[in-house]
């Protein structure tokens, strides 16, 4: 399935608006997938979780401590939880 991710977006709390190369875009809420322990123990601050990127390469999100996620664990649950047109209303 492995579809890359080519937009992210910080929302409120630990959501994320991400949108993926065949134009699936959704929010996701971090913390409902994630503990925040180990490497992800940093994303607990929101300056910190707010510095998300894409990462070219490998086609999903990352933080600069190298945290990452799944890509397709992702985007099974913005297919789940899909908001169309988000980018254009946001």
């Amino acid at each position: 399935m492995l579809k890359d991710i080519v937009a992210v977006k910080p929302l409120e709390g630990y959501q994320l608006w991400l949108r993926f190369e065949d134009d699936l875009e959704g929010v996701v809420d971090i913390s409902q997938i994630i503990s925040f322990s180990g490497i992800f123990v940093r994303l607990q601050d929101r300056a910190y979780f707010t510095q998300v990127q894409i990462h070219p390469e490998l086609g999903t999100i990352f933080w600069p401590n190298g945290a990452d996620l799944d890509p397709d664990v992702l985007y099974s649950l913005v297919a789940k939880h899909s908001i169309s047109n988000y980018s254009r209303a946001g």
